[in-house]
This record gives C-alpha cells, structure tokens and sequence, in this order.
C-alpha cells in the first residue's frame, strides 16, 4: 500500500491507498493560515511540516495493527504561492499563500505595460497576485534581503520533499506557472527577463524528470515510523493529482474541483498557446509524457455558497432543502459569481469583477437566491472547461461534489453526465496512482475510473440550462464595462 498525502491549504489529510484506489484510513489535521496584515496570507513551514508528520504518524500506526506494509510516500498539495528556503530546507520567512494578494500592484503594473500578456505569449500562462512572478518582483523591490538569504524559491510539495528528503527539486506541474516552457520542461530565460527577475533565476529549482523518486532520509523517517530510505514521490500539485486521481485518462476528459475556489481543467495532447489571446488560466506539465493540462482556475466556488448561505441566515447542512424549494432559473432571479475581492482569473481576467443578482422581487425567495448562486458557479464551470477545450468526460471532486442536487445542476448545466468519484480524496489518489507509475508497477486506471457514481442530465432541465448559459454570456458583456473597464 501507500500513504498519499495532501497538504491543502487549511487542512492536511493522509490516506492509506490500496491498489483498487480505495482509502483503508484517511487523517486529517487543520493547518494556520496567518494574516499578517491586510490582503497578506501566509504559512509556517515548520507548521506545516508538523502536520503531515502528524498525520502519517497515525496513518503508520493503522497500517501496522491492520499488517499492511507501506511501499511509497506519495506528496502532493497546494500550488502557487512562494515558499523560500535556505541551503538546509529552513523557511526565509513564512511562505507566502496562493491567497495572498501583497502583490497586486505589480501585476497591474504588469497588466498596464503589456508585461503580463508578453510572459503569456511565451508560457501559456496567465498571472494572479498569488504566483511566483509577482511575488518574487515585490520581494525584490521591497525585502531584497529575504531574497539574498535564500537558496530556492519554490512551493509546498517541494519545501517538504527538501525536510523529508534534503533534496532540492520541483514538480514540472509546480514549476509550470509563470516561468515555464511546458513542453520542453525548461525556464523561459525570456519570461525572466521580462519580468525583470531574471538575476534570481539560480532560486528556481531545475523540475523534475518523470517517474523520478526521492529517498526518506534517516531523521525524517524517525520522525513518520517509516523506513529510511522508503521511496519518496513529489507531485503533481494538487489540480492535477485531483484530475488524474478522480479517473481522468482520455485527451479531451474535463476535471471540476468544487472547492473554495473551482478547479476547472482538461487533458489536451499538444499545447496551444494564442499569442494574442486573454492571459488567463495555465497549462501544466504532467507526470504523463506528451500530456498536458489546460487549467482555467476560477475565482468562484464553495466559498460563493458559504457566503449566500450566511446571507440569508442558513448553512450548508440546509442546502438540498433549499435547493428543492426552488425551481430551475430560481423563480426569475439570476446572478453572476463574481465575489472575490481579488476579482476574476478565469477564462477571462479582471481584477475588478464583482458579484450581483438581478431579477428580484419581494416574491424572491431565500431558496431562489440560493439556487441562483448555485446556477451561476455551474455556469463559470462550464465557461472555464469550454474554454479549457472540454469534448470528453467531466469528472468532479471536492467539497460541492458531495451535494446531490448541486452536482445535477452542474450536469445539467454541462449538459453532461458527472462522474464523481466514490473515495473523496482524490489528490491523494492521484499521487499515489504516479507513485505507482514510477515504482514501475502501474494501477489498474479503469478499475480506478469505474468507482463512480455517475449524475446523468435531465434533458429538460439542460435544454432550459443551456439557455440560461447564453444569457449568462450576454450578462458578463454587459457588466464588464460597470466594473471599471476591461482589464486585460
């Protein structure tokens, strides 16, 4: 068997994986996020570190009294963000979270000077407050010395590979965003330069080649109950694990992650960069050769839905009950999704994207404005994955795939069937199945595939849907304009 674990933002959860990709165990443990001051989002390493050690830990003991034995420690977790480290894996700092908006400023600046789209036409991928590009920009104007004292600029999954390892590297899907050339897995020296950080080229850490594994180190080993030198497996970051683990194997196959944010992404065989287009979402290398991943990471999600719930003096435990009490359109009242303080990323980019219902009366209910919202984050779902260059299967994760009657609307809307995966922690499944793959003793991926539950679209509600879309299209043209002017 093998621990895949996966280091997510707020929480770090470790599951024992058999070969049929079902969990024998899963732990979890919350991590901190602290705010230092206002729009700054950061981690501690050492916090983190502590909280896969505690939850492998626990994760050891169960395999031991169950007789299992432990092959592979399979990592992935969140992207993005900046995470500085010294020679010996110490932080320069407290990391820096995908969330973190310090450096909004400069990708304005960006955005104003044609920076931003030049680095697009060279990668494929846009930027947001939160990448490496802008962060690693505002810390050389504004804390050089934070920059002098570091030895690599990288990110969750490889800041903990170098504790557990004492190994410097970086999954190419990481390492995609913003410097990378994805098909050939080198820098893009001209995105550096661009950028005007190309003095700090040595911080980024050379990817990874495919199927590569790393060895647990002696101290680290003491530290989680496993074997020194236990195979140790890197990546891919959290939006691919979750795409490959949750049964996507065909070019074309479509991922949602319905978390806090929503994950949309599709495989695609060759990367197709338009020089000219909107800098938006990213293409990430993955452990498979020759296949990529076209991502369009919406601003929208879960927390849209947190946040209507809390409105309207509900929570999530109530929220089939409302979705029964209203019909699909939600009694005339429409929304856009749009709440993000840091705007919108994806498929299109404005920093300036703001929320709004339209079409409400005194005859709107708490339940109509309810299903509203969840219509409309179907509806960014779909615009994203049409834009990612959808033609296959959509399979869905995360915290909104558990709801029944939101995960028909998101089929409905797709007008395609939802295949949502049985086992709930799909990153850690995704690690494990490219684990398996670099042990050179691949999983079954059908078998994998085929622990679904499938949500089939009522034909009905996807021709009343598909409607809505176009309408939802038409309500973006219009807004755009009210909020400040197109940013792109």
């Amino acid at each position: 068997m093998i621990i895949g674990v996966d280091v997510g933002t707020s929480v770090t959860k470790a599951s024992l994986l058999g070969r049929d990709g079902s969990a024998l165990v899963t732990r979890s443990r919350r991590s901190e996020l602290h705010r230092p001051g206002p729009g700054r989002v950061e981690q501690d390493l050492d916090e983190v570190v502590d909280s896969v050690v505690h939850v492998v830990r626990q994760v050891v003991t169960a395999a031991e009294q169950a007789g299992q034995s432990v092959e592979a420690l399979a990592l992935t977790g969140q992207g993005d963000g900046l995470w500085l480290r010294d020679e010996a894996g110490e932080s320069v700092g407290h990391a820096i979270s995908w969330l973190d908006a310090r450096s909004s400023e400069v990708l304005a600046g960006w955005a104003d000077s044609g920076v931003q789209q030049q680095v697009y036409a060279r990668t494929g991928s846009g930027m947001f407050p939160g990448s490496a590009g802008p962060l690693l920009a505002h810390l050389a104007e504004h804390e050089p010395q934070r920059l002098r004292r570091a030895a690599v600029a990288g990110y969750c999954v490889d800041a903990i590979v170098q504790r557990f390892t004492g190994e410097i590297t970086v999954d190419a899907s990481d390492a995609s965003l913003p410097f990378l050339d994805v098909p050939s897995r080198t820098y893009s020296t001209e995105a550096l330069e661009i950028c005007g950080i190309a003095e700090h080229r040595d911080l980024l850490a050379e990817p990874a080649p495919p199927g590569k594994l790393f060895a647990l180190s002696g101290k680290a080993a003491a530290e989680l109950g496993l074997p020194s030198g236990l195979p140790v497996s890197a990546g891919p970051f959290d939006l691919p694990a979750c795409a490959f683990g949750s049964g996507v194997g065909a070019v074309g196959d479509g991922s949602l992650v319905i978390g806090t944010t929503l994950g949309c992404q599709v495989l695609r065989d060759t990367v197709d960069i338009d020089p000219a287009g909107e800098p938006a979402g990213m293409w990430l290398a993955t452990p498979v050769p020759e296949r990529y991943l076209r991502v369009m990471p919406a601003m929208v999600g879960t927390a849209n839905l947190d946040w209507v719930l809390g409105t309207v003096g509900h929570d999530v435990a109530d929220l089939e009950t409302l979705l029964a009490r209203s019909e699909p359109g939600a009694g005339g009242v429409s929304a856009l999704s749009f709440l993000s303080s840091s705007g919108e990323r994806a498929p299109f980019v404005d920093a300036r994207a703001r929320g709004q219902f339209t079409g409400l009366s005194l005859e709107t209910t708490r339940a109509d404005m309810v299903r509203a919202m969840c219509e409309a984050v179907a509806y960014a779902a779909r615009h994203n994955l049409e834009s990612a260059g959808l033609t296959g299967q959509v399979a869905a994760c995360g915290g909104g795939a558990r709801s029944a009657r939101w995960s028909q609307i998101f089929a409905d809307v797709l007008g395609r069937p939802l295949h949502v995966p049985h086992e709930e922690g799909v990153g850690a499944r995704g690690a494990a199945m490219t684990a398996w793959d670099s042990l050179g003793d691949p999983v079954d991926r059908d078998r994998w595939a085929a622990e679904r539950r499938t949500v089939e679209p009522d034909p009905d509600a996807a021709a009343f849907y598909d409607r809505g879309y176009r309408e939802y299209l038409a309500s973006i043209d219009r807004a755009r304009p009210h909020w400040g002017g197109d940013s792109a």
